[in-house]
């Protein structure tokens, strides 16, 4: 394909009309030599547009992504297009557009992360050799790739080997970089009067900041700490820095000083809070303008982020007493709250704008835990930063201007609203103390305050009433409760839960999203002694009504993007369906229908990976829950939608699908393969399919589950040399060996003998070939519970004897070797309580039923008896299976990336032996009715093959006697 062509299908690819045939094509083009390199030559060209040229870059980034490396670190392209992409990238990427460059810069990250610095040694040199003294434009696109991979370090915890890459970044990187400071200093007062070139020299001190928090993130570098003194002079200049020229023309875009200025604060946070003995001596100039410029800085959207950056470093200098007793004292505080506390908590007018017309991000941005970057939250955690120190006194000022803003609300109650949001949200601020949690909101409470007496004074009002309350009010009042949900008692809670329920009935968005929110959340809540706040049953005779309400909020809008808006609404669902468990059974018809409606229409434009989460959790409590009763039911209804996303490679869905297939099949175990499953068999079979990271997970389920219900069926097909070639490919990768383990043991556990037999000989050749070339601890311990696993399964014609016949076929005398060296050492290393059980069994069976080690191997007969004996001495306890289904935090994820887990369809561990409840005393039971059937042949044994271990025996006899 020549380079016209490529670039109207990286186009193409864009386009939502056009897009699957386009990857089509790019899949197939990509598999050329040099293939990068013609993505790199678009990039570079103006020749194909700007459309045609960003496509490029992100088709590049996408591919480097996946394919630089292997899980071994070895370069999956070839040596020569490595050091081309290598030789090209950085120089294009100082000389295309921003908006391309942060492509490529990804692109770089990625890179950085498998070469950098061992195998990209001159990387540095090649970004100092290109910085110039006053070339803003060059040093911008140096700059930017520097930051691409000096950013790597921030989340990084500290390790010789990064303190060796920080060091060699400093070594030639530092002072250029503090020269360029100075020389960007001079150009910036040089160019006052020039508004282009100051915009690009400000762009240039943006990159300084960004990169002075970078090379500082780990520990404070030698050069800064010798030039503190020039180099807090210089941030200070920026931050109280002004010229008209860089003002922004528009309220709601931050411009170039409110970036700097915002990095400087940055940084002033990182030295604050981590390098006191060096900052500290310049830390109160910064404290001054810091104050200087909240009180003077307008309310402006542009401003916000700006504003909080600049409460984010007076909470952090707060946290040392020596700064923070400029506080206390009650003149002070009271500025404090009335200078600037009070002016970022308001509502303004951006804020009502937003709740109008983007009432989704108002309340994602409302959410605690989720505005770091507003107003609202930054004042927040300042004004709780001083209450932390100086308790008494914050209260008794912070309650006087909220019960004057009370009062104010009182005299006007329909013109005077704001003012009681400020007096509530002000009041919450201080009596919560700590963090806000995910699970319990508010755990600690301020003991100077009242939050119950508060709320029926002054919140509950607008909870229950029916006449004009404004909404933000009603708002409030939701979040008030959802906020201090779990100081709220039971009882307390049985009154308050009908109120929230009531506002999924309000016209308003907000109030209904919140009240779903509210909702689901106490849902989730329990008390101390982990049982539910709201009961199931107090849940049940509302949940068919609570659910049709829901799914009609959510099917508002058919559109797709709109229709999957508002992931809270979906929580919900979620959580009245794990609440209510088979209380959904009498309305399985509607709420599949809602499903399968649903999903049939976000699958056509998947565009928010938090509602499709919540959609497939939701699904998956569903099919947990219901599918046992109507099995027929729910696979006849959802397996045209399932099957649809799968012939329209739907890639977001893919994963779900499967671990919702697999789920549907477990819920009816005995049953065998409908038609549905037996033509779904052969696709998912489709090596292809197994070539995505994110399927493997959910595909061995799924494949696992198949199994289960018709192994016979599925060798009459001829499909087991299928799914052992993907066992082969599982297994080689250390990335995926744990699967191609776990999709062994349904082979064995599923397939007769007669089948699986002739082939196990060839399994086991390939696992010893990884354990002779390239052993890992994983690989291991996983062969180990392997053999234990066929050395249990006597009674299914397995074995320890049967392993070892097929051993000694791949060579003579090799079982011997790896039964010393590996099995038992590497067994005493099991840690799963469930692997440990299926040991002991493993080992048991081998004392009474082998006749190798009974016969031939009477030095290993010795050898096991010991390995049982100490496992015993820390016995695995197999709790019972808890039917609990974890709270995931959406938060903590990565969506697509990888594979999600679904936990309402999580599979537990599977336990192969559930009649074993207590080891010890099966395996004295064991030992005993095996000595008796045998005419005391272990007693025997024990006592000739334990005689140079007299504890042993001693041991074994207390088992034996018992």
């Amino acid at each position: 394909m020549d380079l016209q062509s490529l670039a109207m299908t990286l186009e193409a690819s864009l386009d939502p009309t056009q897009n699957k045939q386009a990857e089509t094509v790019l899949l197939r083009e990509q598999k050329k030599p040099g293939f990068t390199l013609l993505l790199l030559r678009i990039v570079a060209s103006d020749t194909y547009g700007s459309t045609a040229r960003l496509a490029s870059a992100l088709y590049f980034k996408n591919f480097i992504r996946r394919n630089w490396t292997d899980e071994n670190g070895n370069y999956k392209l070839p040596q020569q297009e490595v050091v081309s992409i290598k030789q090209e990238l950085i120089g294009l990427m100082i000389n295309v557009p921003a908006n391309i460059q942060y492509q490529l810069g990804d692109a770089v990250g990625v890179i950085a992360d498998s070469d950098f610095w061992r195998r990209w040694d001159t990387l540095v040199d090649d970004l100092v050799s290109r910085l110039t003294p006053d070339n803003a434009r060059i040093n911008n696109g140096v700059l930017q790739v520097a930051h691409s991979i000096f950013k790597r370090w921030r989340p990084l915890y500290r390790s010789d080997e990064l303190f060796t890459e920080v060091n060699h970044v400093l070594g030639k990187f530092g002072d250029p970089f503090v020269q360029l400071l100075g020389n960007t200093d001079r150009m910036i007062e040089q160019n006052k009067d020039d508004r282009s070139a100051l915009s690009q020299y400000f762009s240039t001190m943006n990159l300084l900041m960004k990169l002075l928090y970078d090379l500082s993130v780990q520990d404070l570098p030698p050069i800064f700490e010798d030039n503190m003194q020039s180099l807090t002079s210089l941030l200070h200049k920026y931050l109280i820095y002004d010229n008209p020229l860089l003002h922004s023309d528009s309220d709601g875009e931050s411009g170039p000083l409110e970036f700097v200025k915002s990095g400087i604060f940055e940084v002033l946070v990182l030295y604050a809070q981590k390098y006191e003995d060096a900052f500290g001596p310049f830390v109160e100039q910064f404290v001054g303008s810091s104050w200087n410029l909240l009180t003077t800085t307008g309310l402006e959207t542009k401003n916000d982020i700006l504003v909080s950056k600049a409460l984010q470093f007076l909470t952090s200098v707060t946290r040392l007493s020596q700064h923070a007793q400029a506080f206390n004292n009650e003149e002070t505080m009271s500025q404090v709250v009335e200078r600037v506390v009070l002016p970022n908590l308001s509502l303004r007018d951006s804020d009502m704008e937003m709740l109008e017309d983007e009432p989704i991000e108002f309340i994602r941005r409302d959410l605690e835990g989720s505005d770091s970057e507003t107003r609202r939250r930054a004042a927040t955690d300042f004004l709780q930063q001083i209450l932390a120190q100086f308790q008494k006194l914050v209260t008794e000022v912070v309650l006087r201007y909220v019960n004057h803003y009370l009062s104010e609300y009182s005299r006007n109650p329909s013109v005077n609203w704001k003012s009681k949001d400020t007096a509530v949200y002000l009041f919450s601020s201080i009596a919560a103390k700590g963090a806000v949690t995910t699970s319990q909101g508010v755990k600690s409470v301020n003991e100077l305050v009242n939050i119950l007496e508060f709320f029926q004074a002054n919140v509950a009002a607008d909870l229950v009433s029916d006449s004009d309350v404004p909404p933000i009010l009603k708002v409030d009042a939701i979040k008030y409760l959802y906020m201090f949900r779990s100081q709220i008692t039971r009882e307390q809670w049985r009154d308050a839960f009908p109120l929230v329920v009531k506002h999924l009935g309000s016209p308003d968005y907000v109030v209904y999203t919140y009240a779903a929110i509210a909702l689901e959340r106490v849902l989730a809540l329990t008390d101390h002694s982990k049982q539910p706040v709201i009961d199931s049953a107090d849940v049940a005779p509302l949940s068919a009504q609570l659910l049709e309400h829901l799914f009609q909020l959510i099917e508002r809008n058919s559109e797709p993007p709109k229709l999957q808006e508002n992931e809270f609404l979906m929580r919900s669902v979620m959580r009245v369906l794990i609440v209510i468990r088979d209380g959904v059974v009498p309305i399985t018809d509607v709420v599949l229908a809602n499903f399968t409606k649903i999903t049939q229409i976000i699958s056509t434009n998947p565009a928010n990976p938090r509602f499709y989460y919540y959609h497939f959790e939701a699904l998956g409590a569903f099919i947990r829950f219901a599918a046992p009763r109507q099995p027929e039911k729910l696979e006849n209804g959802l397996y045209p939608v399932f099957l649809s996303i799968l012939e329209n490679d739907v890639q977001e869905f893919i994963p779900y699908v499967f671990q919702l297939f697999a789920a549907l099949l477990e819920a009816n175990p005995s049953g065998s393969l409908t038609a549905y499953y037996t033509s779904l068999a052969q696709p998912i079979l489709n090596p292809q399919l197994w070539t995505s990271k994110g399927n493997i997970p959910a595909l061995v389920r799924l494949v696992s589950s198949l199994m289960t219900r018709g192994a016979s069926q599925m060798a009459e097909n001829k499909q087991l040399e299928s799914i052992l070639g993907i066992f082969q490919n599982l297994i080689v990768n250390k990335a995926t060996e744990i699967y191609g383990f776990e999709l062994l043991e349904s082979i064995m556990a599923n397939f007769a003998l007669s089948i699986i037999g002739p082939y196990f000989v060839t399994i086991l050749q390939l696992l010893f070939t990884r354990l002779q070339n390239s052993k890992t601890e994983a690989f291991s311990s996983r062969f180990v519970r392997f053999y234990h696993f066929i050395s249990s399964r006597i009674d299914s014609g397995l074995g320890s004897d049967w392993f070892i016949n097929h051993a000694n076929q791949v060579q003579e005398g090799l079982y011997v070797q790896l039964y010393l060296s590996i099995i038992l050492p590497d067994t005493q290393k099991l840690a799963r309580p469930l692997d440990r059980k299926i040991a002991v069994i493993s080992l048991c069976k081998t004392l009474t039923d082998s006749v190798a080690f009974a016969e031939k191997y009477k030095k290993g007969w010795g050898f096991t008896c010991e390995a049982l004996l100490k496992l015993l001495e820390n016995p695995p306890i197999i709790t019972s299976t808890d039917d609990t289904i974890a709270d995931q935090d959406v938060d903590d994820m990565s969506f697509g990336v990888g594979f999600t887990q679904l936990q309402t369809t999580k599979r537990p561990a599977r336990d192969f032996w559930p009649g074993v409840t207590d080891v010890k005393s099966w395996v004295g039971q064991e030992l005993q009715s095996t000595n008796a059937r045998q005419g005391g042949k272990i007693q025997k044994f024990a006592e000739e093959r334990l005689s140079e271990s007299p504890q042993a025996l001693q041991v074994l006899s207390t088992y034996m006697n018992r």
